[in-house]
């Protein structure tokens, strides 16, 4: 893993990129990077069974920070992302104690209303 920071239209982001074998080069360019969280989010939903309750977006915006993992226990009211809208960051909260199962987004990522975030079990 690298870690990298990548500065866009002023604002600093912190990622993480992983070298796949011969794959490394096209990961040095500009755009991988921003590419890299999302089919990095994508296999990790069918690695677990999806959770029997999702937590869905409550309002469009960008996923700016995503608290939980695959395998975490959490309590009703514990942070599991947090999503921007106009300019203000909002908590999504787990709604009763259980298992996140899933984590169906990535940071960065732009979702709409309704938008499946986490499953829990």
């Amino acid at each position: 893993m690298k870690n990298l920071r990548i500065t866009v239209n002023g604002t600093a982001y912190d990622v993480q990129v992983e070298e796949l074998g011969e794959s490394a080069s096209p990961a040095a360019s500009a755009p991988a990077p921003a590419a890299a969280p999302a089919p990095a989010a994508k296999p990790a939903a069918p690695a677990g069974s999806k959770g029997s309750v999702e937590i869905k977006a409550p309002m469009p915006g960008t996923v700016v920070n995503i608290v939980a993992s695959a395998g975490q226990a959490v309590k009703a009211g514990d942070d599991l992302v947090f999503i921007e809208a106009m300019k203000m960051e909002t908590p999504v909260k787990a709604p009763q104690d259980g298992t996140v199962a899933t984590v169906e987004v990535a940071k960065d990522e732009a979702v709409d209303s309704g938008k499946v975030l986490v499953t829990l079990n």
